[in-house]
C-alpha cells in the first residue's frame, strides 16, 4: 500500500510498479460496491492527497488533488463563494472516485459530475503525466472524465464551480403513482426533483428543490439530527435488523416507521443534496430513457410484489441531462436513474437479477460503481462511442497496469 502526497511519489510508485510487473489501483473513500479499486499489486490511498490546489473566482475553476472528498471540497469552495452545480445524496466520495464512475445528482438540465470537469492531469501506465483541457488533448479529455480506473492514475482535475447558491427544499410524501403521472412536469417544474418508492406501500417520499434568491431558513440543529440521524438512520436501521430475522413483520415495520411528513426549509445547496448514510446496503442502480421511468417503475413494482421480499429500503429515482462522455450512462440521451437498495445480509441475487432483466428491456446501463452483472460483450452495444474508449485505454495503458478482475470483466482484457 502506498499513502502519496505528491504527484511525484505518484508517478515514482507506477514506474517501479511497471518495471517489476505488477498491477496498481487508486482507492478514494472506498465507497463503491463493486471491485473496481481491488488489486494484488500496489493499492493507492489517497486519503493524504486531498488539497485545494487553485480557485480562479474570475473563472470559477478549481484545481484539486484526486484525493479530496466531496463534502470537504463543497465547504471550501463555500468558504469561497462557490459551489459544485450539483451534488448526489452522499459526498463520502473522492472526487477522483465520484467522476470516474459518472456519480451523478438530480436534475433534468444538470449533467453528472464528471460533465463539470474541463482540465486533467493523468499519470499513464508507464508513469508519464499527460495534461488534458479543451486546448490540450480535447478529444483525450472527453473520454476520460469517466475513466473507471482503467486509464491511469488521476492525479488533478480542474472543475467548472458556479457561484455558491440556496436551495428551497420541500420534502414530502405523495402517491406514487401521482408521482409518475406527473413524472416530466416535477422534472420541469424544480431544478431538482427525486423520490423514493417504498416497497410494498403505494406511498413515494418525494424532494422537490428550487435554486433561489431567498435568505436562509435552515432547520434547527434538533430537527436536522432527528429527521436526518434519529429517524432515516437509527430508526431505519433498526427496522431492517428486525426484518432480515422476521421478514413477516415487514409490513408492520414500514407502518411504524417514524415519518418528519411534509419539511421545508432554505439552505446552501450542499448542505440540501448530501444526507447522511449511516446503515448499511448492498445497492445496483441502471440509467434508462428518461421518458421510460413511468412504465420501467411499476415493473420494478410488480417484481417486488411477486418476489415476496422482506423490502424496507426504498427504491430511489432520479434524472440526469445528457452528455457527450464516452462510457458516461448518460451518453447521448436524457436518462431516468433507478437504484434499487437491500440492508446488508439480505439476499440479493434474485431482486437484483429482476431488476437487471427489465432495465435490459430499455437498452439499460449500469452504474459504474454499483453492483450489476453485465459483462463487456453485453456493455460494449450499449456505449455508441466503446471504441474511443478502448482506443484511450490502449494508448495510455498498453500494459493494462491499472486492470483488475472488475474491469477485466466489464472493459475486456
Amino acid at each position: 500500500m502506498a499513502r502519496p502526497t505528491t504527484e511525484t511519489e505518484l508517478v515514482e510508485l507506477v514506474r517501479r510498479a511497471r518495471s517489476t510487473g505488477r498491477r496498481v489501483k487508486a482507492v478514494g473513500a472506498g465507497h463503491s460496491f463493486t471491485g473496481v479499486a481491488l488489486t494484488d499489486g500496489v493499492l493507492v490511498d489517497l486519503r493524504d492527497y486531498d488539497r485545494l490546489l487553485a480557485f480562479d473566482p474570475v473563472t470559477g475553476r478549481a484545481t484539486v488533488q484526486a484525493g479530496i472528498r466531496l463534502a470537504d471540497l463543497s465547504r471550501r469552495l463555500a468558504e469561497r463563494g462557490a459551489a459544485l452545480e450539483n451534488l448526489g445524496d452522499i459526498a463520502y466520495q473522492s472526487i477522483a472516485g465520484a467522476t470516474a464512475t459518472a456519480t451523478h445528482g438530480t436534475g433534468r438540465r444538470f449533467g453528472n459530475l464528471a460533465t463539470g470537469i474541463v482540465g486533467m492531469r493523468l499519470i499513464t501506465g508507464d508513469g508519464d503525466v499527460v495534461e488534458c483541457s479543451a486546448d490540450e488533448e480535447p478529444e483525450l479529455l472527453s473520454v476520460a472524465r469517466v475513466g473507471v480506473g482503467a486509464l491511469g492514475l488521476v492525479s488533478e482535475l480542474t472543475v467548472q464551480c458556479v457561484p455558491a447558491f440556496n436551495l428551497h427544499a420541500v420534502e414530502e410524501p405523495a402517491p406514487v403513482d401521482e408521482v409518475l403521472g406527473d413524472w416530466e412536469g416535477l422534472l420541469d417544474d424544480h431544478d431538482h426533483f427525486e423520490f423514493f418508492w417504498v416497497p410494498n406501500t403505494r406511498w413515494a417520499l418525494t424532494k422537490r428543490n428550487r435554486r433561489t434568491d431567498e435568505p436562509a431558513r435552515p432547520r434547527g440543529r434538533w430537527e436536522r439530527w432527528r429527521n436526518g440521524v434519529l429517524y432515516d438512520n437509527v430508526a431505519f436501521g433498526a427496522a431492517n435488523r428486525i426484518a432480515r430475522h422476521r421478514p413477516a413483520a415487514v409490513p408492520r415495520l414500514g407502518r411504524a416507521l417514524p415519518s418528519a411528513g411534509r419539511v421545508e426549509y432554505v439552505e446552501p445547496g450542499h448542505r440540501v443534496f448530501a444526507s447522511p448514510r449511516l446503515v448499511r446496503f448492498l445497492e445496483m442502480e441502471y440509467a434508462i430513457p428518461l421518458a421510460a421511468v413511468p412504465e420501467a417503475l411499476p415493473r420494478v413494482r410488480e417484481l417486488v410484489r411477486d418476489l415476496a421480499l422482506p423490502l424496507l429500503f426504498p427504491v430511489e429515482v432520479r434524472a440526469v441531462a445528457a452528455d457527450d462522455i464516452a462510457l458516461s450512462p448518460a451518453f447521448g440521451r436524457e436518462t431516468g436513474y433507478l437504484a434499487v437498495h437491500v440492508y446488508r445480509g439480505t439476499p440479493h441475487q434474485a431482486y437484483f437479477r429482476g431488476v437487471e432483466a427489465i432495465m435490459d428491456d430499455y437498452e439499460g446501463r449500469p452504474h459504474w460503481g454499483k453492483l450489476h452483472f453485465q459483462d463487456a460483450a453485453t456493455l460494449s452495444a450499449r456505449y455508441p462511442e466503446w471504441s474511443a474508449f478502448q482506443a484511450a485505454r490502449d494508448r495510455l495503458d498498453p500494459h493494462r497496469t491499472f486492470a483488475n478482475a472488475e474491469l477485466d470483466r466489464v472493459l475486456g482484457p
